[in-house]
Order: structure tokens, then C-alpha cells, then sequence
């Protein structure tokens, strides 16, 4: 049987927590930060984790389940 191949893109972009949960990062801290307020950029740091349908998907597709 042939081994089941990780996407590397998704596999960059996120993390499989001990729980089995998705950890990523938060959009829109890339670029035109300059109007953006201190606090939001400060806010838009921190990673967030997602438990909903789609990410159990992903999870499937790093290669962690």
C-alpha cells in the first residue's frame, strides 16, 4: 500500500495541537500595517485554534490523524 502524501501547504501554515485541535496564525498582519492601531496589531499576534468541521479535514490532510 503506497503512503498517503502530507500537503506541504497546509502542513507550512498549521499546527496540530495535543488535543487534536488546528493552530494557526492570524490574517492581515502582512502588509498596509500603518493605519492599522496598536492594539489590533497586537491582537492579530497571537494564533488562534479552530475546532470546527473543516479543520478535522486538514488535520487528515498533515498527516496527523
Amino acid at each position: 500500500m503506497p503512503k498517503m502524501k502530507t500537503y506541504k501547504g497546509i502542513a507550512k501554515r498549521f499546527k496540530v495541537t495535543a488535543n487534536g485541535k488546528l493552530k494557526r496564525r492570524q490574517a492581515g498582519k502582512k502588509h498596509l500595517l500603518s493605519h492599522k492601531t496598536a492594539k489590533r496589531k497586537r491582537q492579530l499576534r497571537s494564533p488562534i485554534t479552530q475546532t470546527t468541521r473543516i479543520p478535522k479535514k486538514y488535520v487528515v490532510l498533515i498527516g496527523s490523524a
